[in-house]
């Protein structure tokens, strides 16, 4: 059985593709609560209002994916 292993010569796209989509639930997950929590802090906890702490929500949400979105060059 052990003679059976070869170093190197697994497949592990699957696990290249399950660690891929992990990790980008997880980032654009964070992104989406932190937008979440920012906009229910602003509107229960200060003087902001609904329309202020919404658009507050809409800017940390456009930076985010500006800031967390992959870039095109890079090829690893």
């Amino acid at each position: 059985m052990a003679s059976d292993y070869h170093r190197g010569e697994m497949d592990i796209q699957e696990q290249t593709a399950t660690y891929d989509l992990f990790m980008a639930l997880t980032k654009w997950g964070s992104l989406a609560l932190s937008a979440l929590l920012i906009t229910i802090t602003l509107w229960f906890c200060t003087e902001t209002g609904f329309l202020g702490s919404f658009a507050a929500g809409v800017i940390v949400t456009v930076l985010g994916i500006l800031l967390l979105r992959d870039s095109k060059g890079a090829g690893h």
